[in-house]
């Protein structure tokens, strides 16, 4: 079994005009995720950290990447296949309210 970050990206736009029904599943879904062991978390608002030539650290407010919909929250998965993962993901939230879910496997 392999882990996986996932990352949602969404806005309340597409959230709000997301049935009540097709939400209210979504949640449900990411409850059994949690409860199947699947750490998840909203996103806060980040710092960037760099330390170059190990000289001492910088840290900046506000996010590295940018992206058409903010990102929304993470969430560490285990599932056996890439497929599986994306499986698991496509009744969240993210995915169901107009928004997209990355999938990105870990390698260690």
């Amino acid at each position: 079994m392999g882990k996986f970050i996932t990352i949602g990206y969404g806005d309340s736009a597409g959230y709000e005009r997301t049935a009540e029904e097709v939400r209210a599943a979504a949640h449900e879904h990411d409850s059994r995720l949690r409860a199947g062991g699947a750490e998840m978390g909203i996103a806060g608002e980040p710092v960037q950290v760099r330390n170059h030539d190990a000289a001492g650290p910088q840290v900046t407010p506000g996010p590295f990447l940018r992206s058409d919909l903010p990102v929304a929250g993470f969430a560490i998965i285990e599932a056996d296949t890439l497929e599986e993962a994306t499986r698991m993901v496509a009744g969240t939230p993210c995915a169901v309210a107009h928004g997209v879910v990355e999938v990105w496997p870990l390698q260690s």
